[in-house]
């Protein structure tokens, strides 16, 4: 590959939109000859939305809105459960041309002030369940944001002084009136996990939910009508909304929504109950899912193929995953500020260990610390020109500009590539390590690390020796039952990396600190480690 071009994403090149466009509205309407079709089931209480009653309620959530006086462009925050409320909320919302400011539904009563403020949302659709980490800010009258005028709450019909999301949409007129929104719109927001500081709000425009159907839902995962969808990333997500709402409902394939946390017991629980043929995960939880000593045999799930995000895929998961259940991963990378998935494998084209090419229509190019793009095994930054990047961060010009470099989006993301297009992940832009003036990747010792029996998960860091030096610390999570030592594990890394590559000091914990997504807090990680000091002395074994 020249050092001067950059890497480009195979036809399509791009999806054409109309000027004149309703995101909402074309999802809606791609699936008005399936009105008696399951669009959405609750995996907890086991009830069932049509495409034609998804259609109908999104639309009267729409007038209900009007009818409260919300105007157009005005925000609403939306904090709630994966429950079929939850895209009735969301759609009708951008029927009405509300802009839905999805936020993450595990985050503290401090965060969601802040959202609420920043965000100015002149409204708040909350979950029974979620309504007591709003109840301090709602009823401090100096504390509650002077802009929000509506709370409403899904999950019940009795929502005491507030209003009941279930009862508007009974009670909503059933015209089918759509705000008159062009493509180039605002039309949700998005904030990011908030795991490296304050939650940024990330603008996305109206066409940027059907292109991440059509280049990647379509084109790379290959999604069908046929298809029962279940993702353990939750709708609030970047990659959750694409998997759980725009790539089904543009084909009118059928999803599992499961409220609560996806633990292995449950995510199995869904895979073999409602048999869903396409399942997205991210690398945790495959690992977990693996370890699981009830998990079931092959013949008992349906799954065709599977997804991976949110971090690197350790090789050793995928190849374990696929012999167990037969069916592929594929691994792929995607951001809050592309919407959805811009690098990924391919069926029948995984490489277990790279996160794949680049996902058509989008280009890609590695860039090293002089500003130039890099060549073919060279290390560098990876950003990305395609057309679900959003507008920019809310009320954040200075973090917009850092990010959003013209026509690229830099990710913050270390990656090499190789001479067939296949991209290696080598860690984030603040995570490499240089080890005796040699870059260290902190993903290349952890997936060494994974192949030990004994390993469940783990993440490496850099800590300073006695000398100031900086030195990998892998803090590691065994397997139940299972047990390592620190010496074990360290000739375990030698015996397959270069020598200077292995952790110097091995730390056992019950858990890995995360964010809801399931990616691990490494600066939580190495705050601990700077305050502890680097070299504290690790047991010489552990078992769990």
């Amino acid at each position: 590959m020249q050092t001067s071009r950059a890497d480009h994403g195979t036809t399509p090149p791009r999806v054409e939109i109309p000027r004149d466009y309703n995101a909402a509205h074309d999802l809606l309407e791609r699936n008005a000859g399936r009105a008696a079709k399951v669009a959405y089931i609750d995996a907890a209480s086991g009830a069932q939305l049509t495409y034609g009653e998804l259609a109908d309620q999104s639309h009267r959530f729409a007038n209900a809105l009007r009818a409260l006086g919300l105007p157009r462009e005005s925000r609403v925050l939306l904090a709630a459960l994966d429950t079929p409320e939850w895209p009735v909320a969301f759609l009708g919302s951008m029927l009405a041309g509300v802009v839905p400011v999805a936020a993450n539904t595990l985050l503290t009563p401090a965060d969601f002030e802040f959202m609420l403020r920043d965000a100015r949302a002149q409204a708040l659709i909350v979950s029974q369940p979620l309504l007591p980490q709003f109840e301090a800010c709602l009823a401090d009258a100096g504390r509650r944001p002077a802009g929000l005028r509506h709370v409403i709450v899904a999950g019940t019909d009795e929502a005491g002084p507030h209003l009941s999301l279930r009862r508007l949409v009974q009670e909503a007129t059933a015209d089918r009136s759509v705000a008159d929104t062009c493509s180039d719109d605002a039309c949700f927001w998005l904030y990011s996990s908030g795991s490296t500081g304050t939650p940024k709000g990330t603008v996305h425009l109206h066409s940027h939910l059907i292109q991440t159907a059509e280049l990647y839902g379509r084109a790379v995962l290959g999604i069908r009508e046929s298809d029962v969808v279940y993702s353990a990333a939750k709708l609030f997500f970047a990659y959750g909304l694409g998997n759980a709402l725009t790539f089904p409902m543009s084909v009118g394939a059928t999803t599992v929504l499961l409220p609560s946390r996806p633990t292995p017991a449950d995510v199995f629980g869904v895979l073999t109950r409602f048999k869903p043929t396409v399942f997205c995960g991210v690398p945790t939880l495959f690992a977990g899912l693996l370890a699981d000593p009830g998990r079931p045999a092959r013949d008992a799930v349906a799954v065709r193929v599977c997804t991976s995000a949110g971090e690197a895929l350790p090789a050793d998961i995928g190849r374990r995953w696929s012999e167990a259940y037969g069916s592929e991963i594929l691994d792929g990378i995607g951001s809050t500020e592309m919407l959805h998935i811009f690098l990924s494998n391919r069926p029948g084209q995984v490489r277990y260990g790279t996160t794949g090419q680049a996902v058509p229509g989008y280009d890609l190019r590695i860039v090293g610390d002089d500003g130039q793009v890099c060549g073919d095994g060279e290390i560098g930054e990876l950003q990305i020109r395609g057309p679900s990047a959003a507008l920019m961060y809310w009320n954040n010009r200075e973090k917009t500009k850092a990010t959003f470099a013209g026509e690229w989006t830099r990710s913050g993301d270390k990656y090499t590539r190789d001479a067939d297009g296949f991209y290696t992940y080598g860690g984030r832009s603040d995570d490499m390590l240089k080890v005796g003036g040699i870059y260290v990747s902190p993903f290349e010792v952890e997936a060494s690390l994974m192949t030990h029996a004994s390993v469940l998960e783990c993440a490496v860091i850099g800590v300073a020796d006695t000398d100031g030096l900086i030195k990998p610390k892998a803090c590691v999570v065994l397997k139940s039952g299972q047990q390592a030592s620190a010496d074990d594990l360290k000739a375990h890394v030698k015996s397959q990396l270069a020598p200077y590559k292995y952790p110097r000091w091995i730390e056992f914990a019950a858990e890995l600190p995360k964010t809801a997504t399931g990616k691990i807090q490494r600066f939580k990680l190495r705050s601990a480690a700077s305050q502890t000091g680097a070299q504290a002395a690790a047991p010489a074994s552990a078992v769990r």
